[in-house]
């Protein structure tokens, strides 16, 4: 294996541990978040906050217009800060016109949509307060996406998961209890997004000075983003449709139950976004010299480790759905048991394909992308309609997976079809069949003696971890590529690991 493909793994490697501590960090805290709000609100109130949250990152995604991904990807291809400066300028120029007006209208469409999918008499107000955050949301996304495509993962951690969430959260303690129930999610949201946006900003103005001259590249980004505002905004259909259509076809309990399960089952992607934030750079810097043997072998390479990680949660969420749910939220949302199974099918799939779409857009396809997102959104929408009124928040959580399943299949397929590009090789097959064959019935087993508890819930992932990764040691996973990551493991915590060291196969 060339120098360079190791260098590239070890630097996904080194992105992956600060972003996974923070991605921890992110997914914790809006989970712990989401705790608060469920315990100290009514379930239905809880499931009012979840749609206000799901329409403002919906929002937040249709005014971006695609260009997240442009300027990590254009400005990782520069070198010239007059260039990197007007990737930035020129999305700023685009994105402020289109969310300036999407505020608006949905500003002054506040009352319509309380009527429609909220219950409570104040949700108007609670909608307006929700919108006022879009654009500080849009400021805070693109300084992030210049951050990402100058490869620093630690301003990257630091503000988005670190400083967002957590001032959130901190946010939200004290306008509850000075009183202002619900609403005081939506206020914890803007002033939370303010802060967040102008640290954004001034990080990214460290790495890349945003004054001075620029030429701006309205015509490339344009070029690139276009079939990316469509599928942005069917992505984020994908994982808020769920719920915007269960609050119009159902009930606000219904949606509050839903989504106590649905950050959860999220947690899965962890490993997923882990390895993310110099994906799409790395490739794309691969892309542009031609260098598609070595995509494939970092893609094979990540994509089997992501599995590996996220294969104990994936196992306790659907052996112990009841016990996750109570040690969370509490022993009013175990009703979310059963839906908390089919999604954590559904995100299981989403990781196990790996970083498929970063891969995609990296190559420059982002027409594939609208494709796949569109004819899952259509699988969604017509899952929803049919199941919803039938079955209730399973019926959702059942269209959400089919949805995920459908999308992630387009794009690997795309990317086996066109450039032999697979998350599939003799060691990554082996780890897919292996580890449920050995690991799964005695998880299941146990699920049917033991009740996880707080204390012994954490404990348990770390022995379900530890039984996967033996087997996937003494089974033939491994392959001589990993040899960096297990010296990579091996440097950070300072001891040998011999027992997986005897398993790796020589070069």
């Amino acid at each position: 294996m060339s120098e360079t493909v190791e260098e590239n793994i070890s630097a996904l490697l080194s992105s992956a541990t600060l972003v996974a501590v923070g991605s921890l960090v992110y997914s914790a805290s809006t989970l712990l978040e989401r705790v608060i709000i469920g315990h100290l609100l009514t379930p239905d109130a809880f499931g009012e906050a979840s749609i206000g949250i799901a329409i403002i990152r919906l929002g937040a995604t249709l005014s971006m217009l695609g260009f997240g991904q442009g300027v990590t990807r254009y400005i990782s291809r520069f070198d010239s800060p007059a260039d990197r400066r007007g990737v930035w300028l020129s999305a700023v120029a685009v994105t402020g016109v289109a969310t300036v007006g999407l505020t608006a209208v949905l500003y002054h469409s506040a009352p319509d949509i309380a009527a429609l999918l909220f219950d409570s008499s104040g949700a108007p107000a609670v909608v307006r307060t929700f919108v006022l955050a879009l654009p500080l949301m849009v400021g805070m996304r693109l300084g992030l996406g210049g951050i990402r495509g100058m490869e620093n993962t630690v301003y990257r951690t630091l503000v988005r998961d670190l400083l967002f969430p957590l001032s959130r959260i901190a946010l939200f303690v004290a306008l509850v209890a000075a009183g202002y129930g619900l609403v005081g999610v939506s206020y914890a949201y803007v002033l939370a997004a303010a802060a967040t946006c102008l640290l954004a900003n001034y990080l990214f103005h460290r790495l890349v000075p945003l004054f001075g001259p620029s030429r701006t590249h309205v015509t490339e980004l344009l070029k690139f983003s276009a079939p990316l505002v469509v599928a942005g905004i069917l992505g984020q259909l994908l994982t808020r449709t769920d719920t915007i259509m269960l609050g119009a076809l159902s009930d606000s309990y219904q949606v509050g139950m839903y989504n106590a399960a649905r950050p959860l089952a999220g947690g899965i992607l962890i490993a997923l976004s882990a390895f993310g934030f110099l994906y799409l750079p790395m490739m794309s810097r691969l892309d542009a010299d031609a260098k598609r043997e070595r995509m494939d072998r970092i893609y094979k390479t990540t994509t089997k480790w992501i599995f590996v990680v996220t294969f104990p949660a994936f196992l306790t969420f659907v052996c112990f759905p009841a016990d996750v749910l109570r040690v969370f939220f509490g022993e009013a949302y175990t009703g979310g048991a059963p839906a908390l199974v089919v999604l954590s099918l559904g995100f299981f799939v989403n990781a196990v394909l790996g970083r498929n779409r970063e891969t995609l857009s990296a190559l420059g396809l982002t027409t594939y992308l609208l494709g796949s997102n569109a004819l899952a959104f259509v699988t969604n929408v017509v899952a929803n309609l049919l199941l919803i009124p039938a079955y209730g928040l399973v019926g959702a959580a059942v269209a959400s997976a089919a949805s995920f399943l459908v999308m992630n299949l387009v794009v690997s397929g795309v990317l086996i079809h066109r450039f032999d590009i697979s998350p599939f090789s003799s060691w990554s097959v082996r780890t897919y069949l292996v580890c449920p064959v050995a690991v799964a019935p005695i998880v299941y087993a146990l699920s049917q003696v033991l009740t996880l508890t707080a204390v012994t819930l954490l404990p348990f992932l770390v022995l379900v971890g530890l039984a996967t990764l033996t087997v996937v040691s003494v089974t033939g996973c491994l392959q001589p590529e990993d040899r960096i990551a297990v010296e990579f493991v091996e440097e950070r915590i300072g001891l040998r690991v011999p027992l997986i060291r005897r398993c790796l196969p020589q070069r």
